[in-house]
């Protein structure tokens, strides 16, 4: 899908609103596709943190994922429900139920990721590597405005 040119009535350049709509438009893309395999965006941070750390508990995926733990409880029963994740017993803690990837889910992460690397390449073409680089500078500056004005609001 193209993206339509802004309202000349509107501000055409204003950095969020375009950063919002870039994202909506990249889930738009990766949808479909991950969708065949079995997955959803909304779970992505979920696969990648326990792919790189396998058993964090409800309340680590959480805060990673930078929900609310009832938000995170529905996601994860969806997600052992399809079979993309399974909790454990906890060794020392009754209550802790460690949360890891299932096999099924470890097998296609490649080809998630390979969806999600076509997408950004798509996304990025055309762009010199000097230009990507600006542009991760300029992201990361944004990310940790928002950080700190996040965390002085806590």
């Amino acid at each position: 899908m193209k993206m339509q040119d802004p309202d000349p009535s509107e501000h055409p350049a204003h950095p969020m609103k375009l950063i919002g709509l870039i994202h909506r438009s990249f889930a738009r893309v990766v949808d479909a596709p991950l969708r065949e395999l079995g997955f959803a965006m909304g779970q992505l941070p979920v696969l990648v943190a326990l792919k790189r750390r396998s058993g964090l508990l409800q309340a680590d995926l959480a805060r990673i994922a930078q929900v609310e733990q009832p938000s995170m409880a529905q996601l994860l029963a969806r997600m052992e429900r399809d079979g993309l994740v399974e909790r454990s017993a906890h060794p020392e803690d009754g209550r802790s139920r460690p949360i890891r990837l299932t096999d099924a889910a470890t097998r296609l992460m490649p080809k998630g990721k390979a969806v999600m690397d076509t997408a950004s390449e798509r996304a990025l073409s055309g762009f010199s590597e000097k230009e990507r680089l600006q542009l991760i500078a300029l992201l990361e500056r944004i990310y940790a405005n928002l950080s700190e004005a996040d965390g002085d609001a806590a």
